[in-house]
């Protein structure tokens, strides 16, 4: 004859196997758990990071926004000094808006002074055309605001006498929100300033 207490006792056994099936898998989840975090830590570890060349240790996703950065500043830097000396009677008032949107008030303030002295007039009276040969940067990434300095060398064609030129330019670059597509790649220069620019005699027979 079977009594509800055998009942009860076959549902405590089962309720009891239940509970041991879980923790035990509940335990064997924890412990792959572990192993995986402690192999990927290992496998982050031995690949994640790089050794700087002062001997320091960097992320590898660190060095990478930096090689983009520096990609980003060098293409950024070239664009607007591209747009503020590549210049002709046709096409400088472009080319002017355009280098404008790259800079701050520094680049605004030069803008207004070469208006002042006449630049701009004199290219339009005399058909001056401007074009850039070639623009050299160095930018230095360690914080921001970035530094750079810049070498632009460019000639003047007056017609019949065409003479180069040398311009260093300095200043630094900062973040911005990028804005397509006055300035896509989202930096924008401070404190520019021209340096010095010297007359380059017989570049042609130099570059050969």
């Amino acid at each position: 004859m079977k009594t509800p207490y055998k009942n009860i006792y076959n549902v405590l056994k089962l309720n009891r196997f239940i509970v041991l099936t879980l923790i035990i898998g509940t335990t064997l989840t924890c412990i792959s758990s572990v192993l995986f975090v402690i192999k990927l830590h290992k496998e982050s570890m031995g690949s994640a990071f790089v050794v700087n060349t002062d001997g320091s240790v960097i992320p590898l996703k660190l060095v990478s926004q930096i090689e983009n950065l520096e990609v980003e500043a060098l293409a950024h830097l070239e664009l607007f000094h591209t747009y503020f000396y590549h210049i002709d009677a046709s096409n400088y008032a472009k080319h002017l808006k355009k280098a404008l949107w790259l800079g701050n008030s520094s680049v605004d303030a030069l803008y207004r002074q070469k208006k002042a002295d006449g630049v701009y007039n004199r290219l339009l009276q005399y058909s001056l055309v401007q074009k850039v040969i070639s623009i050299e940067t160095k930018v230095n990434l360690q914080s921001e605001p970035y530094g750079f300095e810049t070498s632009t060398v460019f000639e003047i064609n007056r017609g019949s006498i065409t003479d180069t030129y040398q311009l260093t330019t300095t200043g630094n670059i900062i973040h911005v929100d990028r804005n397509f597509p006055n300035n896509t790649h989202g930096l924008l220069i401070t404190n520019f300033f021209e340096n010095t620019l010297r007359k380059i005699e017989d570049y042609e027979n130099r570059e050969e």
